[in-house]
């Protein structure tokens, strides 16, 4: 019997399907790798995420992580382009066990370290969802909150992303704050987030980014990223973070603080760390239980120094400056500025240029 072409193909695309669900149900005895492609311009949500039939969202991206089982690595690549988040990537994936070596890694396809990539390469990503409002025992609104990106995951690697806030409206009232946290790291016991060679990008009045990464785990690892007129970069709160560094960062023109510690142990890593024009510099708990050491790193420009307590309608008060220490090598000027790059085509937009004051310490997105 002679078949035709309709039905050929038909059983050539059963016959592929069949193979995927069989692998990702073989997931459940075996350490696998599975990519998942994402392309804002030409994906779609329908398709099954493979490199020529990409998904077109991150959120879907999420959703299809949060439904496999088994174990091993996990890739969500996405390509350039612009992702605007219309409700949260949450990344849960219940049934699925990651590993230090075997991770689950948000990725963009062309990392900076590559020589074809350039900073117009970079995904975009920029909330644009409802916010949760938030009321007082008056019933009176306070502010409102949402997450771009969740991650309720341990060995989670976010990697090469440009992350904006949203926006918003941000001080619409007198004691009402409405604020956008880019990435959230949140869950019962969480376990190794890497955020690294991300941008992080800001403005006070049109696109407020709230607060970079706010994390709710121990062994966070934030490195090689730029953070450019945020408010605050990043928040280590709720559990007690040990085993925890930020190293190779740039901190500029910040209306917040560059680092809050309310939760980290004193095995606290900074290093080569550079910041400039930051409003304050580093938040300690409002118990200043612990001392931290700066190490190889440079502070040009700031308001406060250390603080202590504070919230998120505010920086605290003043601190002990003895709770930090100066380590090797760390430089700090009560004002002045750096010399950034601000030419959109250069490789090192928003870096600081070579051979200038800051640029010996390696801040910025290149390893």
């Amino acid at each position: 019997m002679k078949l035709s072409k309709y039905i050929i193909l038909s059983l050539f695309n059963l016959f592929i399907f069949s193979i995927t669900n069989a692998q990702i149900e073989s997931n459940k005895g075996n350490n696998v790798h599975i990519e998942i492609y994402v392309n804002a311009t030409l994906g779609n949500d329908s398709n099954n995420g493979d490199k020529g039939s990409p998904l077109k969202s991150l959120g879907e991206a999420a959703k299809k992580v949060n439904t496999l089982n088994g174990k091993g690595s996990i890739n969500v690549i996405l390509s350039e382009g612009l992702y605007a988040l219309n409700e949260t990537a949450d990344f849960n994936p219940k049934n699925w066990n990651f590993s230090e070596t075997s991770r689950l890694i948000i990725t963009a396809e062309i990392l900076p370290n590559d020589a074809r990539w350039e900073p117009a390469k970079m995904p975009i990503i920029v909330s644009a969802m409802p916010f949760k409002i938030e009321k007082n025992n008056k019933n009176e609104i306070i502010g409102g909150s949402n997450y771009g990106i969740l991650i309720q995951s341990s060995h989670t690697t976010i990697q090469g992303l440009r992350i904006l806030g949203e926006p918003v409206h941000e001080i619409p009232k007198e004691g009402v704050l409405i604020r956008n946290y880019p990435i959230v790291w949140e869950g019962k016991d969480l376990y190794d987030l890497v955020v690294t060679q991300c941008l992080f990008l800001g403005n006070k009045f049109a696109l407020p980014n709230h607060l970079g990464i706010l994390a709710n785990g121990t062994a966070l690892d934030v490195n090689h990223c730029v953070f450019y007129g945020v408010k605050d970069a990043v928040v280590m709160w709720n559990r007690k973070s040990e085993n925890s560094q930020l190293h190779h960062n740039l901190f500029l023109n910040m209306y917040g603080a560059a680092v809050w510690t309310w939760s980290t142990s004193n095995d606290f890593k900074f290093y080569n760390n550079v910041a400039s024009n930051v409003n304050v510099f580093w938040v300690l708990d409002k118990d200043e239980k612990e001392s931290f050491t700066i190490k190889n790193s440079l502070l040009v420009g700031y308001n406060s120094f250390v603080n202590k307590g504070g919230g998120p309608q505010d920086f605290g008060t003043i601190s002990k400056a003895n709770k930090i220490n100066f380590g090797q090598n760390f430089k700090m000027l009560k004002s002045g500025k750096l010399n950034i790059i601000e030419d959109q085509t250069n490789k090192k937009f928003l870096h600081i240029k070579d051979g200038t004051l800051g640029s010996e310490f390696g801040a910025g997105l290149f390893k």
